[in-house]
């Protein structure tokens, strides 16, 4: 006889039937910091690292040791490791897990049937929204000052770039599959704080989309930025960067490595790639 493969509510019985207590908040009182954190999003766990006190924080993605997305690769080896799954998460035994906005979503649904705090966070698209994810995450860990600290370490670092004037230096970015970004990303607001203005921009994109090579040849950026370069073996997603004609223009402007995890997440190294591209403008204004 085939067996039937358990169900939603079943899973979560099952589950609850390990037998695993959590602490619940106090009636009527203010909930106490969370002491076994697990972050299951390559965000928030590097939002997480920075923040939490020493032992809060348990368990982190398995991205967060990628050294292609995470920033904080060799740090994340201090802590376990999840994949996004509710029973290994629910044995971790959290008393809050931080989650995306674009997590399992049936993970967090699980999760929160079980009786777990779960605090999701969409991904930052400007400075403002990382500020606030800091802030965030600094109340959630009962962390404000040191989340202060990183707030205003932000700030600082958009006051000197916004002390230079604006070179005003056309930009594009251009990835693997030809990929490239527009407004309503973080990259398009790495662009705006370095002083540049984003080809994606004027030829209209918003968010991520594949940017013809026709177009980007006739758009003519000062600069082009790309990241991923360093790949062992050949592959499709890469064969824009080999063909002759991005070449020849790689080759008439300036080309630049962009380190692509500093702008996946938002925190105070996002401002790495602006300073990178604002002094890359700045020599390029000075060649004669």
């Amino acid at each position: 006889m085939k067996r039937r493969a358990p169900t939603r509510s079943r899973t979560v019985a099952l589950l609850a039937a390990a037998g695993l207590a959590f602490a619940a908040p106090a009636a009527g009182g203010e909930q106490a910091a969370p002491a076994r954190v697990v972050s299951m999003n390559v965000c928030t766990d590097q939002l997480a690292m920075l923040i939490a006190a020493p032992g809060q924080l348990h368990a982190v993605s398995a991205l967060a040791r990628d050294p292609n997305t995470s920033v904080m690769h060799e740090e994340a080896h201090a802590f376990a490791v999840n994949h996004a799954l509710a029973e290994e998460i629910f044995l971790m035994e959290p008393d809050l897990v931080l989650a995306g906005t674009f997590s399992s979503r049936a993970t967090v649904g699980l999760l929160r049937e079980l009786g777990i705090r779960v605090e999701e966070f969409a991904p930052a698209r400007s400075f403002d929204q990382v500020r606030d994810n800091i802030r965030r995450t600094g109340e959630l860990l009962h962390r404000q000052e040191r989340a202060g600290e990183l707030a205003a370490e932000l700030d600082a670092g958009l006051a000197l770039l916004a002390a230079q004037a604006p070179s005003g230096r056309s930009i594009a970015l251009y990835e693997a599959n030809s990929y490239t970004t527009g407004t309503g990303t973080l990259a398009d607001e790495i662009f705006r704080a370095a002083g540049l203005v984003n080809v994606a921009e004027k030829l209209g994109i918003s968010g991520s989309t594949r940017l013809p090579m026709e177009m980007l040849i006739a758009a003519q950026p000062d600069l082009i930025a790309t990241s991923f370069r360093n790949y062992e073996a050949p592959a499709l997603a890469h064969e824009n960067f080999v063909h002759p004609a991005f070449r020849a223009l790689e080759a008439q402007k300036q080309g630049i490595g962009v380190p692509a995890p500093k702008m996946i997440c938002g925190a105070p190294f996002t401002l790495e790639p602006a300073f990178l591209l604002q002094r890359a403008a700045t020599r390029e204004q000075e060649r004669p």
